[in-house]
């Protein structure tokens, strides 16, 4: 019996999912348009993908998070506003320029507190966190940074995080590129391994899911 393919979300469908399940509000829109007349706005994640994050650290219990990867912030906005009042989320970005407009939105929104963002290469910043005896006392992890290091970046999240938490990877069906052996390109090849490797890992429980460009979820056992 052929397997069940996933629905094709047309405009019209995605209008539909969206109006039946995106409960925003005008901070979080506010922050989609600024960082949409950007440059790189595409680096901007879904905001689907935004509510299932909020969503994902609210059912984990999450009280300790990081993202790598910051960009204007909008994840970690969705990430911060689900943390109780004493939680924190360990942001790792190199930009300052970027995370300008994501400190507004934070302070906007009430959560500046609850955001530690590490202006750093992260694996420095994952590596410190390391050494500094915090393996093990992370509840959350989300990565959506540069493609080459996602193994790197997925090894430190993951002795950082605690048995039971989770790790969100985001960008892993690439627009569809990871299927395409035409694609050879440096970021198509590490997205294909980083899938291949959290596959074998026996380390990790895990599910691709075709949420906007893929998401991967992680947990650790």
């Amino acid at each position: 019996m052929a397997l069940k393919q996933p629905l094709q979300l047309t405009p019209q469908l995605y209008d539909y999912l969206l109006s039946n399940s995106l409960r925003d509000d005008e901070v979080l829109k506010a922050l989609r348009t600024e960082t949409a007349s950007l440059p790189l706005g595409v680096m901007q994640i879904a905001p689907e993908q935004g509510q299932l994050l909020n969503l994902l650290v609210k059912l984990t219990g999450a009280r300790r998070c990081i993202e790598v990867g910051v960009f204007t912030g909008y994840s970690a906005l969705c990430i911060a506003r689900a943390l109780p009042t004493d939680g924190m989320l360990l942001a790792c970005d190199i930009s300052e320029e970027w995370t300008s407009v994501a400190r507004r939105y934070w302070q906007q929104a009430g959560v500046a507190e609850r955001v530690n963002l590490q202006l750093a290469p992260a694996i420095e910043t994952l590596d410190t966190a390391i050494a500094n005896g915090e393996a093990d006392s992370y509840d959350f992890a989300f990565i959506d940074a540069d493609k080459t290091n996602y193994q790197n970046y997925y090894e430190r999240c993951l002795t950082l995080l605690r048995p039971g938490g989770l790790i969100v990877i985001d960008n892993v069906l690439w627009g569809g590129s990871v299927a395409d052996i035409s694609k050879q390109d440096d970021d198509t090849r590490a997205l294909r391994a980083i899938a291949t490797r959290i596959h074998g890992d026996g380390r990790v429980d895990s599910s691709m899911i075709p949420v906007a460009d893929g998401l991967l979820l992680c947990r650790k056992h």
